[in-house]
């Protein structure tokens, strides 16, 4: 059989994820970093009906197999700079996870929480996700531990990332938290989410007080950066368009 680059195929969503994460910035490097990010597959018709999930939640865990769809117009490189390494050493595209691949196909392993069934509509709630809202499933596979938990050998990526990070919260952003009601996990999210680090790399070693923000789901979190310590400033709900 002679491979061509020619040849080429298409795929059809199977649904669509809804995340806390709205925009890219601050969504953990890896799935299961923050056990407090719950999400929704919906699935679409015809992969919807009932029987596609039948016996799933027999399964304690889940393959999400997925497009990254925001980068994927933006080509790729053999060579990429991973966060891992620092963001400065370069290293091949197909020795990283990065989200810069020749065909924009992403891969997370998340736990499954419960399927649920409304007349003819299947939806999967998972936790410890690290996808963007609305990222497109391509496939789901159950995660069979004797044949997916093996012992291996991670490279540069061999341990979790160390947590350097202490997480403050200023009075605004408790009493925020305590008043809203929708989700009782907000602060734990805030906390895994901000005590992974997200700032660029290059920002990491600066004593100056630095200023960031994030939506997670509707909500504007503002936090400041000062020698190592996080402090959560504010938390405020955002104004959708529709209502302005």
């Amino acid at each position: 059989m002679s491979l061509s680059t020619e040849q080429s195929f298409s795929v059809t969503p199977i649904g669509f994820i809804e995340s806390p994460f709205k925009e890219k910035f601050a969504i953990p490097r890896q799935p299961r970093l923050a056990s407090a990010a719950l999400g929704t597959i919906t699935l679409v018709a015809p992969f919807n009906h009932p029987d596609t999930v039948r016996d799933l939640e027999q399964f304690s865990h889940i393959w999400i197999i997925f497009r990254f769809d925001q980068t994927a117009d933006l080509g790729w490189k053999p060579l990429v700079r991973p966060p891992r390494l620092g963001g400065n050493r370069k290293t091949g595209v197909f020795s990283t996870r990065s989200t810069f691949r020749p065909n924009s196909i992403g891969m997370s392993a998340v736990k499954l929480e419960r399927v649920v069934i409304s007349g003819n509509q299947a939806t999967i709630e998972v936790s410890g996700l690290d996808l963007l809202d609305g990222t497109p499933v391509l496939d789901i596979k159950p995660y069979i531990p004797y044949s997916d938990a093996i012992e291996a050998n991670g490279g540069f990526a061999e341990a979790a990332p160390e947590i350097t990070m202490t997480i403050e919260f200023s009075e605004q952003a408790l009493i925020f938290i305590q008043q809203q009601q929708q989700y009782p996990a907000l602060q734990q999210l805030v906390e895994q989410v901000l005590a992974q680090d997200p700032r660029p790399a290059y920002k990491r070693q600066s004593d100056q007080i630095q200023h960031y923000g994030v939506r997670l789901y509707d909500f504007d979190v503002q936090w400041q950066v000062i020698n190592n310590i996080t402090l959560v400033t504010g938390i405020n709900t955002l104004v959708s368009k529709s209502n302005t």
